[in-house]
């Protein structure tokens, strides 16, 4: 089980690396790996190599496939930038900015003749006195030339119009094609929308006024979108004017958008991101407690456990607690880890099976790849199966008798270590506080500020949350100290291939059991690694960035003679742009 997991993610990954999407007939290709898995079903090695192959080949094929349905669901290229008038529900949270509202649009019927759009589209509402300029048109807009824009110039200075999630609406819109500027290392907008299965964005015209139809649409996944907003709601009355009610918001309901830049570098710097964006760790604390209290209570009722046993009674209230809280944070990938695994294990106690972790693990694995091929995109989706798989493997097999805080010290390293490589390639640089600040952080979150802000949020009572921001203050307090020590942050090129490898085999040496001979020598694979010099322009070669700095534009000049880097801070419009040797 667990190598077919591991190949059929490997399958799905390799398909979306294509630049052009493959033909449907590339799907023939696992036939003959179902065969050979079929005769060679006696042979016990051949059968494992022949479903190794079989899992990459079905893995390729099952994301070939959903690729090709999803890419069917396609704005027509003459429909971009006309007025298209549609019915349909608002089927996300709705986000507030300087410019008005965005959220995610279920399109259930179209009224303009021989229009076709896409199911599920991004829309934009401007507020007014947000007022279009046809030389700087934003991405967002869907005009097809300058023309079109400078037509819209005294159509969007109305009143944005108070949307909210499950309520059918009637828009007049224009509409475009997902795409973006692809800038290295910065984030790809074209396949962020593709993930969500959003095949076109627009705006909504603002002659004729929306309209609308339907205060409530009746469905499982909009009941969900308005419990969300209705938490979000009152998170901002009873924490208006804090300064961190957006990080309150997002370890409740996974709102990330609400949380600012500034707050974002620190917990970056500090390496304690994921405790702010919902994690496993979150879920599987909550689950905890609820088990412990269903378990206390259930157990001291004889009638309760005649009808079921307290401990598949309190396992079942832990699950069910971990879909709940999975789903009112978006369901993002740490959190269907978690949940998948949690719910396995509760299958395998309720009918007195025995699983071990490593299957376990890979049948979240392949659960999570199985119902989202583009799983595999995240930095989430291997940060978080990676530190899983990292703790069963320093914590599986010990002799030593267990000790919670020899447990968490080891668990802290391993973590720490084990990403290294993979954190380097990733974002090239990593956090040498962070055991230090996760070492009091995760208790804090976790036991905390996420339980007290939760049961605010839930429960018709202010002070969990006035607690809560209360001790995420001082929290935030020390950890922007911290985020200011010289060395908090740990910059390097992303590795190669070759020097990654090497690191990973070094790492795993690292990490075996204490006493196991010469396992120290892996310091020595991750040496490439840590002292990789920072690549140079060649002799007479200049290389050029331009970064976006807002109001104006910085540009970064290096060269093989200058080791350095000279920035520029143009106002923008620049009419030239200065050379500097």
């Amino acid at each position: 089980m667990p190598g077919f997991a591991l190949a059929f993610v490997a399958g799905a990954w390799v398909l979306q690396q294509f630049s052009l999407l493959p033909a449907l007939d590339w799907g023939w290709c696992f036939l003959p790996f179902c065969l050979l898995a079929w005769f060679s079903r006696t042979v016990g090695g051949l059968l494992r190599g022949a479903l190794i192959l079989l899992g990459f080949a079905c893995g390729f094929a099952w994301a070939l496939l959903l690729a090709h349905a999803r890419m069917q669901d396609v704005l027509p290229a003459e429909w971009q930038g006309r007025d298209i008038e549609i019915i349909g529900v608002v089927s996300s949270l709705p986000v507030m900015h300087d410019r008005g509202v965005r959220y995610v649009f279920d399109v259930e019927q179209v009224l303009t003749p021989s229009a076709v759009v896409p199911s599920h589209i991004s829309l934009q509402h401007y507020s007014q006195g947000f007022q279009l300029h046809a030389k700087e048109t934003p991405p967002q807009l869907a005009a097809a030339d300058a023309e079109s824009a400078s037509a819209l110039i005294p159509q969007q200075q109305s009143t944005a119009a108070a949307f909210h999630a499950g309520e059918r609406w009637q828009l007049l819109v224009r509409l475009k094609r997902p795409h973006g500027n692809l800038n290295p290392h910065g984030m790809d907008i074209a396949l962020w929308l593709l993930e969500r299965n959003i095949r076109a964005t627009g705006y909504i015209r603002a002659e004729p006024a929306p309209r609308r139809l339907v205060a409530r649409v009746d469905h499982p996944h909009y009941w969900i979108e308005i419990a969300r907003e209705h938490i979000s709601q009152r998170i901002n009355t009873v924490l208006e004017g804090k300064a961190y009610a957006g990080v309150i918001k997002a370890l409740v309901i996974g709102e990330a958008d609400a949380v600012s830049q500034q707050d974002w570098q620190v917990f970056r710097a500090t390496g304690i991101v994921h405790l702010v964006s919902i994690s496993g760790l979150h879920i599987t604390m909550l689950a905890a407690l609820l088990y412990g209290l269903v378990y206390a209570i259930w157990r001291r009722v004889p009638r309760l456990t005649l009808y079921c046993p307290a401990r598949k009674a309190a396992l079942l209230a832990g699950v069910l607690t971990a879909l709940l809280y999975a789903l009112l944070a978006g369901f993002s990938v740490p959190t269907q880890r978690t949940l998948y695994m949690l719910a396995i294990f509760a299958l395998a106690f309720w009918s007195g099976r025995q699983i071990d972790f490593a299957r376990t693990l890979s049948m979240a694995l392949l659960v999570v790849v199985v119902l989202d091929p583009w799983a595999v995109l995240a930095s989430g989706f291997w940060l978080s199966f990676g530190a899983v798989g990292l703790i069963a493997y320093v914590m599986g097999g010990r002799l030593q008798k267990p000790l919670w805080w020899r447990d968490a010290l080891r668990t802290q390293w391993a973590v720490t270590l084990g990403l290294l490589p993979l954190l380097m390639l990733l974002f090239r640089q990593v956090s040498l506080i962070s055991p230090i600040a996760n070492a009091w952080a995760i208790p804090l979150f976790s036991l905390l500020v996420v339980p007290l802000a939760l049961l605010g949020s839930f429960l018709p009572l202010d002070w969990p949350l006035w607690l809560a921001h209360g001790m995420l203050q001082l929290a935030m307090q020390l950890l922007a100290w911290m985020a200011d020590w010289p060395l908090a942050l740990w910059q390097r090129p992303a590795p190669s291939l070759r020097v990654l490898v090497l690191a990973m085999l070094g790492m795993a040496c690292l990490l075996l059991p204490r006493g196991f001979p010469l396992r120290h020598l892996g310091w020595l694979g991750l040496l490439p690694m840590l002292l990789l010099p920072a690549a140079r322009p060649n002799s007479g070669d200049m290389r050029l960035t331009v970064l976006d700095v807002g109001q104006g534009e910085a540009v970064v000049i290096e060269t093989r003679a200058i080791p350095w880097c000279t920035t520029l801070a143009l106002n923008t419009p620049a009419k030239a742009m200065p050379l500097v040797r």
